[in-house]
């Protein structure tokens, strides 16, 4: 008697936890769905916005609200502010390191400044800090591009602040430290140059997706895990005993 009820009770914590983990693991896949199918609507409006008429100067950028101004091509003129150079290290291009090189445009007509993400430029492997030589011209300058949000970030072992204000080469810019560091008029928002190789920098830049494809293998490792589960369970709890 005491041997059956024992049974019974081990059976029901048995078929609660299967029941529990396949309701988890199921609901945990279905989410992932959910984000992908998020992701999809989030590309195709990138895609879209790529795909409009260029904006032409910093006015008409200003105009649009921030998560309709992204990923749009536009036209800038202006002045390169070449004393602020910088290069953000450890950024690679065609699977080579190197560093994105970043100049203020001072805009004209203005006001206001806009960081423009102009290239790559390849490491001295002999000598870290020699960098290689990079035109700006000086003058009047079109550029074309498009627009993008504050530069990508790498893991940094040092906090920003810590950095040396005085020195080109970094790992990381933020654009609010920036601005206060060197008192231009920043627009809170980049461009990145596009067009062909010129002035010593190539700009083959990595296209910009969504990241959907993640979130579809995430689905399937916990719909696999479910049904595994369940395989499993129906396995000891029935056909072995049977």
């Amino acid at each position: 008697m005491l041997h059956t009820v024992s049974a019974r009770w081990r059976f029901a914590l048995v078929t609660g936890a299967a029941l529990a983990g396949v309701l988890a693991t199921a609901s945990l896949g279905f989410w992932q769905l959910d984000r992908a199918a998020q992701k999809e609507a989030l590309q195709a409006a990138m895609d879209a916005r790529e795909q409009q008429a260029p904006l032409d100067g910093a006015a008409a950028i200003a105009a649009l609200a921030p998560s309709e101004r992204l990923h749009r091509a536009v036209y800038l003129q202006g002045r390169w502010q070449a004393e602020h150079t910088v290069y953000l290290d450890n950024r690679q291009m065609h699977g080579r390191p190197g560093f994105y090189v970043l100049t203020p445009l001072r805009l004209d007509p203005g006001p206001g400044v806009v960081l423009v993400q102009r290239g790559w430029i390849a490491r001295d492997f002999q000598e870290r800090t020699r960098l290689a030589p990079v035109e700006t011209p000086p003058g009047l300058v079109r550029i074309a591009g498009r627009v993008a949000g504050a530069p990508s970030r790498l893991y940094d072992f040092a906090p920003a602040a810590a950095e040396p204000g005085s020195s080109p080469i970094r790992q990381n810019l933020d654009l609010d430290a920036f601005r206060a560091r060197t008192g231009l008029d920043l627009a809170p928002w980049t461009v990145v140059q596009t067009g062909a190789p010129s002035e010593g920098l190539l700009r083959d830049w990595p296209s910009v997706g969504s990241g959907v494809h993640k979130h579809y293998g995430y689905a399937f490792q916990w719909f696999g895990l479910c049904g595994l589960m369940a395989l499993l369970y129906v396995w000891f709890q029935f056909v072995r005993r049977a």
